[in-house]
């Protein structure tokens, strides 16, 4: 794979955009000052990895791509069963129930034809597979590698990397190698897992957190430095770096199923009429037209509850980018204290119990539109090392994949977003 321009994003899984700060990643913060800084970067709801990777593939909102969440209701055999999009067969199923993927072009379906794209992830399968669910490039994943066409890679071209720090390193190091210096593909794509995956076992603002930036920054520094030295040797590469989301503090947890069952809905949900997907700090809410009034009929209650901090319905949904269709009702934001954590990190959250999964109190968390968790960061370090600056507009994770298309001469229709460098 060979072309005139190439682009790169790197994703660190969950870095809020307030700790961008000198004494906290110092190497990002010294790219920062070099790129053009998105200071007004906004998440997707909900705000969640595999919806995130969705929209940064498709530069669309959930409301065209189709993908709701970390977990998602189908209906299947008359009703609504909630899946884990997280799984490596929720594609299957995902097929079966709605006869497709996402409902929109990704970025490795308009540079298939244009040098090509490749995908090294870490993260949940369903993350890594939703850059690219159709199979029009590569994409790397340790629970299974994809060429274009949907045919598994050789057993010797595998991904065998741990999902933790270790894994991002080894994971970078071949990504750079491979795919920046030999491959040289049109998109090249690098998703890390941390500081998420440490963040969901470990209190903001702590010594584990501390130590999973550094390993992002590693990560960001290897791809950094390798692509200054590709520019260095008349290489056209469009840097950007960038986050999915942020995180916030667990402060408790709520089984809406449960309370839904206590308002008289129990046979609802379990007739597969109504269901409940959470999201983390949120929740996405299904029912069948049978059960359409009666969940309708209980939202009022749920609104005065504690654990609930806003519900949204109907047109409210389509204005946040959402769908309020394919059996979507209502979003809930769950509440939101200011009271802080152990190391002065403020904001504390309910969030939704899922069946089988503790609730580990006091970490991070995130899923809803709380103001933390939405503040993803966003820089993009020019092709001509041109000066960087402040974005002088909001931006969101829409706009990613039309600034690629658009550096790549590629065209700009079916977006959501917009390009937001010339």
């Amino acid at each position: 794979m060979t072309g005139a321009r190439r682009a790169v994003f790197v994703c660190c899984d969950g870095l809020g955009r307030d700790w961008i700060r000198p004494e906290t990643t110092p190497v990002l913060d010294r790219l920062r000052r070099r790129s053009l800084w998105c200071a007004d970067h906004a998440a997707v709801f909900p705000s969640v990895t595999r919806v995130s990777a969705a929209s940064v593939a498709t530069g669309c909102h959930p409301s065209r791509h189709g993908l709701h969440g970390n977990r998602m209701a189908l209906r299947e055999e008359g009703g609504f069963i909630v899946r884990d999009v997280g799984q490596p067969d929720f594609r299957d199923h995902m097929r079966r129930a709605t006869g497709g993927t996402l409902l929109t072009p990704t970025l490795a379906e308009r540079a298939a034809d244009a040098g090509g794209f490749i995908a090294f992830s870490n993260v949940s399968p369903g993350a890594a597979y939703f850059l690219d669910p159709d199979n029009h490039g590569w994409v790397y994943h340790r629970a299974g590698s994809w060429a274009p066409g949907g045919e598994a890679v050789p057993s010797s071209d595998v991904l065998a990397v741990s999902h933790d720090a270790a894994g991002d390193w080894a994971m970078t190091q071949r990504f750079c190698d491979e795919v920046l210096r030999r491959r040289r593909p049109a998109v090249a794509l690098l998703w890390l897992c941390d500081p998420d995956h440490t963040l969901h076992g470990v209190p903001l603002g702590s010594p584990a957190h501390a130590d999973a930036l550094r390993g992002a920054e590693r990560c960001v520094a290897e791809v950094a430095g390798t692509v200054d030295a590709l520019r260095q040797k008349g290489e056209e590469i469009l840097l950007m770096v960038g986050s999915d989301h942020g995180q916030e503090t667990i402060g408790g947890s709520v089984n809406i199923g449960r309370w839904l069952a206590e308002q008289g809905l129990g046979g609802m949900l379990a007739a597969g009429d109504v269901a409940v997907a959470g999201q983390g700090t949120a929740a996405v809410l299904y029912a069948t037209e049978r059960g359409r009034a009666p969940l309708l009929g209980v939202i009022e209650a749920m609104r005065e509850e504690a654990w609930t901090a806003d519900i949204e319905i109907g047109e409210a949904l389509l204005r946040r980018g959402f769908a309020p269709h394919g059996g979507v009702v209502a979003a809930v934001n769950m509440g939101r204290s200011a009271d802080a954590n152990p190391y002065g990190v403020p904001g504390r959250r309910w969030v939704v119990e899922e069946d089988g999964k503790p609730v580990p109190v006091g970490s991070g968390q995130h899923g809803g539109w709380g103001p933390d968790e939405t503040r993803p960061f966003l820089m993009i370090d020019a092709a001509d090392g041109g000066a960087g600056g402040l974005l002088e507009r909001s931006s969101s994770l829409v706009d990613i994949a039309p600034t690629i298309a658009r550096f790549l001469g590629l065209p700009l229709d079916g977006f959501d977003g917009a390009p937001l460098v010339g």
